[in-house]
């Protein structure tokens, strides 16, 4: 049963996080606008088209802030308390500390289950289509590439199947460069190429552009040109999807049967989803830990006021992201294991987190 402290301090909370996103939702708009107003006036692209991928950028930002808008609230609104002695007037009337937290972790829990769900199934439909957006309207031609060191795929399909492509348009469902190679008895026996490769969604099938197909033979090989085949392959589109965009837009499901299709086939990319997968969870659990960390750092009154919680608050905030994004990327291009990599900042900050509450209550 909630207490009437209870409910004032879970009003602070929530209200005080909403005013933080509706601070710096904008801010990040703002930012993203003026980066990308040459190109969106030069591509003459639609008023809707770019109002719903606001729409779906602010998920983003907010998705990937989310730890640090939280951290700062609850800084925030804790620090102007404690100012006020509305913590000494609460813990004076017998009310304990961990009494005290109790709003605060019924607070971060609520906020985990949301960022939870909307992790698993929201998010990733929102990068989709934000990644959509920027392959359409801002890249090449003027338009940026945001796939950098993703840009060509190289897959093994099976033990004797090779794919490779330079390029790939999430919009249009197409991929540049593509090469296709069959061996047998570690032999080539053809290898296929064409300059674009288009999914059909409705047929099923691909459609390849400028097709070449050479198949060795013992003294000559065999030469087939066309223009234009469709053709079925032993392969999906998530094969020839550059690595971090398709993992950031597939659901739970989607995911967790991607990466078991990835084990078989012994994927060297498989750690990228990993770290996608772990991150899902982890993140969530964060708001646990920022959230006690920011209480026992701003709970006490100090001489600097408000201002000297939050310089402390701000530098916690940003050396976690700094350790989350460090360790993330070491187990993407390293043979260190994923799961202990995305959990290593929860680790590290849920010990200060204790350090920090024990010191709070004495």
């Amino acid at each position: 049963m909630l207490t009437i402290l209870d409910k004032y301090i879970l009003k602070k909370y929530f209200t005080t996080f909403g005013v933080m996103l509706g601070l710096f939702a904008p801010i990040g708009i703002v930012i993203d606008v003026s980066e990308k107003i040459n190109k969106i006036l030069s591509n003459n692209i639609p008023l809707l088209d770019i109002m719903y991928y606001y729409y779906n950028f602010t998920i983003y930002f907010m998705n990937l802030l989310f730890p640090i808008f939280l951290f700062l609230s609850v800084i925030w609104f804790t620090s102007k308390m404690a100012n006020d002695s509305e913590i000494i007037a609460i813990l004076s009337s017998g009310i304990s500390f961990t009494r005290f937290l109790k709003p605060f972790v019924i607070g971060a829990f609520i906020i985990s289950v949301i960022v939870l769900l909307m992790g698993f199934f929201i998010v990733p439909k929102a990068n989709d289509e934000f990644n959509k957006f920027r392959y359409t309207y801002l890249r090449n031609g003027g338009r940026e590439d945001m796939l950098g060191d993703n840009t060509d795929v190289f897959r093994q399909i099976s033990d004797n199947e090779y794919i490779y492509v330079n390029s790939f348009d999430g919009a249009s469902k197409t991929a540049y460069n593509f090469t296709y190679e069959k061996f047998t008895k570690d032999k080539l026996a053809y290898k296929i190429s064409a300059s674009r490769i288009q999914w059909n969604p409705k047929t099923k099938n691909y459609t390849m552009y400028d097709y070449v197909k050479r198949t060795v033979g013992g003294l000559d090989d065999k030469l087939e040109k066309a223009d234009k085949k469709d053709a079925k392959f032993n392969f999906d589109l998530e094969d020839i999807t550059p690595v971090v965009y398709i993992a950031e837009t597939l659901s739970l499901g989607k995911l967790n049967q991607f990466i078991a299709k990835e084990k078989k086939r012994g994927s060297s990319t498989i750690n990228v989803y990993l770290v996608v997968l772990y991150k899902k969870y982890s993140i969530p659990v964060s708001a646990f830990i920022l959230t006690i960390i920011a209480v026992a750092v701003s709970s006490m009154k100090r001489r600097g006021g408000m201002g000297l919680s939050l310089a402390i608050g701000i530098a916690v905030a940003f050396s976690f992201v700094f350790f989350d994004k460090i360790f993330g990327v070491l187990a993407e291009k390293s043979t260190f294991p994923p799961l202990l990599a995305v959990w290593f900042p929860n680790i590290v900050f849920g010990i200060l987190a204790i350090f920090l509450l024990r010191n709070a209550k004495r």
